[in-house]
Parts: C-alpha cells; structure tokens; sequence
C-alpha cells in the first residue's frame, strides 16, 4: 500500500541520521537507569502467560508481524510482552528428552519439578503410560498452592481445557492423552487412575474460572454437542456416563456459578455476579484466531478480560495461567501464518491484562514451554512481508524460497523429482505449509531455550539462564505462597531481599567491631 511505502520512506530517511539511533539509545538507556531501583513489593497477583511452542524465532516473527498488520516496516515493532524490563532464558530439556514435549514442560513451569515427556504433575519417577507409578509421585501445581493461600485461581486457554499445559495445573497423570476414560487402556482404569478432565472436576473443585475447548470429554459416550449436534466426531466421549458439566453447574449453582459455551454468553455475563465460571467454546481445541467466528467464539484477549475481571474481586489476589495453545498447533502442521497470528493474538491479550492490572502488585511472566524447528532468513530486504520470498533464487537449483522454512515437517514437496517452484503456488495463503528440509506427517518441537519476560514484584529474579523449573519458584516467592514464606515479613506487605540485606548488615556490623 502506499501507506506503507510511505512509511518505509519516512523510517528510512531518518535512520540515515546518526542522532536518531543516537537519542533512541540515550532514551532506553535513561529507561533501563530507571530498573535500578527495584520492585520489592510483595505481588498480589500472578499472572503466566505460556505461548506452546513459542521460541525465539517465533517471537521476532510475530514482532514484525504485528508492525506489518498496522502497515509499518514491522522490525522496529515492539511487542506488548517485549515491553517488560526483564528477559532471561529457560532451559526446557525434560528429565528424559533433550528436545522436550509441552507436558514434562508444564510440570516444570506449573509444578517447579522436571518430569518425564508425556507426563503432566507426577516427578520423574512417574513412567508414561505406566499408570501404576502414578501413585506417590503427584506434584503439586502453583495454582494449587495459590487456592492454599485464599487466593483466586483461573485457567484461560485456547486448547482442550485438558490438553497438557492446563492439565498440569491441577492433574497428575502418566499419560498427556487420558482425556477423558475414553482415551484410557481398560487396566489403567481398572488400577484406579483418573481421566484428565474428571481430575478437572475433582482434584482442585473449586477453581475459580476455567476457559478454553474440549466440551466433548466432558460429557456422555455419543451424547451430541450443543454446538454441533449433527457432527458424530464432536460427540461426548465418557464411558463412565458422567456428564461432568451438569455436575459442575449443580454444585456451583448456589455458589453464582455460571456455565457458557459461546462468547454471547460470556460477554452478557456481569462479572460482579460471578464467582465461578466454566466456559467450554469447542468440543475440541478452540479455532485458529484466522478462522475464528468472531460472533460465536471469544478471542483470547476476549477471554482473558473476562477472567481477570472475576478474579481481582479476591481482595487474597489471584493467580491467573493463560495459555496461546495453538501456536505450537501451526507450527506443527507447517502452517507458519496460523501459529504467528496465534502469538500475535496472545500478546494483544497480554497488553489488555496490562491495563488491567499494576506492575506495583501484580507479576506477569511470559513464556513458552518449548520451541520449534520454524526459522526465517535469507537476506530478506526491510519491511519484507514476513511471509514473503527471499530476494534471490537458490544459486544450486535456481528456485525462489521463502523466507519462512522448517527444519522438518509436512511442507517437505518434490515435483517430478525436484523442490517444488514456490512462486506457482500462493505461500501467503493462511494454510500453506512452508518447505520443510525433512518430510513429516507434523513438524516437530526445538530444543534450544526460550525467552521468559517479566515484570512485577520481584520480577528481576527471572534472569540469567535458569532450569525451566525455577519459574514457579520466583513467582511463589514473590506472593509469599508454596513453600517460601519465611520471607514475608508480617505487615510489611515486601517479601523482597530483607533477610538477606539484614544478614548483610548484620555481617558489616560484625566486620567493623572487629576492625
């Protein structure tokens, strides 16, 4: 557009300016000075933001992406979560697999112990699918540790409410994918071990809000769905013939609960009268934020809005886990322009808890459980449309490529032989899959660290490169829940460093009497 040429022109006639980087850099270091004086307060609220599959490169994609769907260059684009003054990196290896699944993940970051892949709750010694090594080796969630304390506790997502990450934070299963007992061997059943979405309704009763898909788990072998009562697939699956949302609404319904399944149910609601709330918009995983219908479906931010606003009635605080399920989903399908939307939707949601919420009282972290094989390059000029060509043809088999590829995936195509000629086909189409160097039904996860961000209370503990498994441990140190509390001093509303700042001065002390 010419807007946007515009705006490219503008950019760059300024940046050949030395004093524009120059006063740009004088103004974030003025800012950074500001950080020295750091946020001890004691944080009422937590808040973790968890993009599935979100790596590094995913998030300067998004970045650009934002900036590019405003009509700018998209590079100098800041994104809401990379407005927080602290960035550190989180190993997430699970204790058994060096490239990690987002289940041993969850319960690293939700339950601050490494697990096994495939497991979401139990430690290491859990095996997957193994379900009689479930018992003894339950790991307790920061969620559970923060409805402990009094506080309020939700769960936001856009997949299955009992897809891995959510289910860490209130189930302990050997296996990601019991569902519900449908999804279950018979003998595991029969040992005594629990579906995901009945530990959903049983484990921690009283969550207080919980958003995402995954209605068909929930209710009776082919009972039809509310939303889709002629697709047989979106059928209940439960052998047990439990309806586990009409129980929800009989237990909850003298307690101003309220069941909704689109969003406008969700946005008549007058969140002053809710105290719990139980939103299942799918039967399966919510849609792509591209394909959504916007009348029916909520968005995240949408959702995220919603929760916040029946959670901060707890004058305790709350503690609020939201999940962009489904960026991992487009990566894995090689679908690069549906997982990117999905972060960019994710961080929308993470400017609207901004406004909000207060920095003075509320930590917000941001991450990823893992990363993916998704990468982009190839000398692409400024502004390039970040689904767009890279400026030369390969110099070996005199092809055009685009900028986005995957180390491996479903995108890998010969045509009669050779790579495929991408300018025949449309790649800026919402499904197209990107080329891939490796052929693969679903693309897989990738093994290096991902950024965590925060701000808050104690948010400069998050530094450094860390074990993925010390995040929940910062953030309960910092609300004086789970097992540091010795720090919280009564009254004085700071947890953060004065046992060690009194032990310093008491060391000084000592120093100069015996000098």
């Amino acid at each position: 557009s010419s807007a946007y040429v515009t705006c490219l022109l503008l950019c760059t006639e300024q940046e050949k300016d030395p004093r524009f980087w120059n006063s740009w850099a004088q103004k974030t270091l003025n800012n950074a000075l500001m950080l020295q004086t750091l946020n001890q307060n004691k944080a009422k609220n937590l808040i973790f933001f968890l993009g599935d599959g979100m790596g590094v490169p995913t998030v300067t994609a998004a970045r650009i992406l934002k900036g590019q769907l405003k009509g700018q260059s998209g590079e100098e684009t800041q994104l809401e979560m990379e407005k927080f003054p602290f960035v550190s990196l989180a190993k997430t290896y699970n204790t058994n697999a060096q490239v990690a699944d987002s289940a041993g993940t969850a319960t690293a970051f939700l339950c601050g112990v490494k697990a096994n892949e495939g497991t979401v709750g139990v430690s290491a010694a859990a095996v997957r699918s193994q379900c009689n090594t479930t018992q003894g080796n339950e790991v307790k969630s920061i969620l559970s540790w923060a409805k402990d304390a009094g506080k309020s506790v939700g769960i936001v997502t856009t997949t299955r409410i009992t897809h891995a990450t959510p289910s860490a934070a209130y189930a302990h299963s050997v296996e990601r994918d019991w569902y519900s007992d449908n999804e279950m061997p018979a003998e595991a059943v029969q040992a005594g071990c629990k579906d995901i979405a009945r530990q959903l309704m049983e484990n921690i009763p009283n969550i207080d809000v919980i958003m995402g898909g995954g209605r068909k788990y929930m209710s009776p072998k082919n009972q039809s769905d509310v939303e889709y009562p002629d697709v047989a697939k979106h059928n209940g699956t439960r052998k047990d013939g439990r309806n586990l949302v009409q129980e929800w609404i009989d237990r909850t319904k003298d307690q101003k609960g309220h069941y909704v399944w689109n969003k406008t149910q969700l946005l008549s609601l007058n969140p002053s009268n809710v105290d719990y709330l139980l939103a299942l918009f799918e039967p399966g995983d919510m849609t792509y934020d591209l394909e959504r219908n916007t009348e029916t479906d909520p968005s995240l931010t949408e959702m995220v809005d919603v929760a916040i606003k029946i959670l901060k009635k707890n004058p305790k605080g709350f503690y609020l886990l939201v999940e962009g399920g489904r960026i991992d989903h487009g990566h894995h399908e090689g679908k690069a322009k549906q997982a990117l939307y999905e972060a960019v939707e994710m961080d929308r949601a993470i400017g609207r808890a901004d406004l909000m919420t207060s920095i003075h009282d509320t930590l917000t972290v941001v991450t990823a459980d893992h990363s993916h094989v998704f990468s982009f390059g190839g000398y692409t000029v400024r502004g390039n449309t970040i689904f767009g060509l890279a400026p030369m043809l390969s110099d070996v088999d005199q092809k055009p490529f685009t900028a986005i590829l995957y180390g491996n995936g479903p995108g890998y195509k010969l045509v009669n032989g050779v790579r495929e000629n991408v300018s025949t086909v449309d790649y800026q189409e919402n499904n197209y899959q990107a080329q891939a160097a490796v052929p693969l039904t679903m693309e897989t996860h990738g093994g290096e660290d991902v950024a965590v961000f925060a701000k808050g209370p104690l948010a400069h503990l998050l530094h450094g490169v860390q074990e993925q498994n010390y995040i929940p441990h910062v953030m309960a140190y910092a609300s004086c829940i789970g097992q540091n509390r010795e720090h919280c001093s009564k009254g004085s509303g700071a947890p953060g460093l004065r046992p060690v700042l009194s032990s310093i001065a008491t060391l000084l002390t000592v120093i100069l009497i015996l000098c």
